[in-house]
């Protein structure tokens, strides 16, 4: 492995206990520099929970166990006061909010700093091997982080995820700073750390609306909404994902069969146990009592045909957006999505706050 500003670095054992953790918190707190990964669970249980947290520092490198019921008050204190060099950190963002309360005033996202600069392979194993030289193995990217003890090729796996973001985060930086990016980069993280944390109640009229029930009338609604609270259960109960029950396909074409009137055997798969089956068909009985007025209704997306002037706004935003964005060589929706670009044509002053300031500087405010 490379050198850390050029450095030795040391491989610290995998942090799992309140002692350990004690002794590795000063050199983060003194740290110049830290960075930041996560490993989760979600491929194999359900709820996902924080597994490994990567942290680098000059001092090396370590991993510390969330499993081990460790206090990572100290820890995430400790975090709060530097800025983290992260990777792709939407999810490792939101990992960290739902699960520890955890919120970072700054970090710096090397795939957001590649993107920004016109990268258009931007994962990590790509970027270091771009910048650095530096292959590394992706081989267990899908493991089970909660197994316990680790193999040697996971923490291997684990400690690759931030040992060299520091020198890839210099060489980034530098190169936004010369195109005169790093502002919009600056902004950039700012506005991913304020999304990450926002709390969204899950809307619990669509969370059971899964790929293929548009398909569905009232009655088939009713019973696909039946069998989805029972399979969130059984995967709540089994630790599994729910899809380790059954999938969304499966989920959909049950309920149309129940709602047709035809066998349900014929597509309810090999694999599901006798218990399991008791409870599917008693989770169909359930959709099917209910009266008409309960059954949920389908969902309209009502669609609003917009005006010849929205018309000729959305093309004057989109030509200039995509014109900007060639001239930059970057990805035309890092400057404004469709969507968002939809909404400001509809009503500039209702959707701007969408855009941040360097997006704003490029698009430009369209003529009324």
């Amino acid at each position: 492995m490379v050198a850390l500003s050029g450095e030795n670095p040391i491989f610290f054992a995998v942090i799992n206990s309140e002692e350990r953790l004690a002794a590795f918190l000063p050199g983060v707190r003194a740290a110049r520099w830290v960075a930041v990964d996560t490993e989760a669970d979600s491929l194999h249980a359900y709820p996902e929970k924080v597994c490994l947290i990567q942290i680098s520092t000059v001092s090396g490198d370590a991993l510390i166990d969330p499993l081990a019921r460790l206090d990572l008050g100290p820890l995430l204190e400790a975090l709060s006061g530097h800025e983290l060099l992260m990777h792709g950190a939407d999810y490792d963002l939101r990992l960290l909010r739902k699960h520890h309360e955890f919120v970072p005033g700054s970090i710096f996202d090397t795939m957001l700093a590649a993107r920004l600069l016109g990268q258009a392979q931007f994962g990590l194993s790509h970027l270091l091997e771009r910048y650095l030289g530096v292959k590394i193995e992706k081989g267990a990217q899908k493991a089970n982080w909660a197994l316990r003890p680790l193999t040697e090729r996971m923490e291997r796996y684990a400690r690759n995820d931030t040992h060299y973001l520091k020198p890839l985060a210099d060489r980034l930086r530098a190169e936004l700073e010369a195109a005169g990016r790093l502002a919009w980069h600056q902004e950039s993280c700012l506005r991913l750390i304020a999304d990450a944390a926002r709390e969204r109640a899950p809307d619990m009229d669509s969370v059971w609306r899964v790929k293929g029930s548009h398909a569905l009338g009232r009655p088939g609604l009713a019973i696909l909404r039946e069998l989805w609270h029972w399979r969130d259960a059984e995967a709540l109960a089994a630790n599994k994902p729910p899809f380790f029950v059954l999938s969304h396909q499966a989920l959909v074409d049950i309920a149309a069969a129940a709602a047709a009137s035809r066998p349900v055997e014929t597509v309810v798969p090999r694999h599901v146990a006798e218990r399991r089956r008791r409870g599917l068909l008693r989770a169909i009985a359930r959709g099917l009592a209910l009266p008409p007025e309960r059954q949920p209704k389908p969902l309209r997306h009502i669609s609003r045909h917009p005006s010849e002037g929205e018309r000729r706004r959305f093309l004057e935003l989109q030509t200039r957006r995509d014109a900007r964005a060639a001239a930059l060589g970057i990805d035309p929706t890092l400057i404004a999505s469709r969507a968002t670009l939809s909404g400001l044509a509809h009503d500039w002053d209702q959707h701007q706050s969408e855009l941040m300031n360097w997006q704003w500087e490029l698009l430009g405010e369209i003529r009324r």
